[in-house]
């Protein structure tokens, strides 16, 4: 486990007061704007090691990493709209089950995996295309 900084704290903090996945450079202009010192390749830094700990969450999309909040040591998935970026954590127990069933049956243990499905939320769903 890092050791915790001031500029740790404070992206956590951010990150945590963020509205689903964010991205690195979004969050460090919110920091910045709120009169923040802390300098970009820290707020990089401190993302990945929040990502790692299972602190925060992260996808790629488009190519760049984008990160949120979550509930360390609880294992989940997400529904994710692809229009608004509204994320809703979710359980999957059939994925769950199916995951270790075909670990298991190539011979593989300790399975691990990340389950993120797209779509368009209610709210997006209904606005004139």
């Amino acid at each position: 486990m890092k050791r915790n900084t001031w500029q740790r704290e404070a992206v956590r903090e951010a990150l945590g007061g963020s509205e689903g996945f964010v991205s690195a450079q979004s969050l460090h202009s919110a920091l910045r704007e709120g009169g923040s010192p802390i300098g970009l390749a820290t707020v990089y830094r401190a993302l990945a090691d929040l990502a790692v700990e299972g602190e925060a969450d992260s996808l790629q999309q488009e190519g760049e990493s984008l990160y949120r909040a979550c509930t360390p040591g609880s294992h989940h998935h997400h529904l994710i709209c692809r229009s608004c970026g509204l994320t809703v954590e979710i359980e999957a127990d059939a994925v769950e089950h199916w995951a270790r069933t075909v670990a298991t049956q190539h011979g593989f243990t300790q399975p691990n995996h990340i389950v993120d499905v797209f779509g368009l939320c209610a709210d997006c769903s209904a606005l004139p295309a």
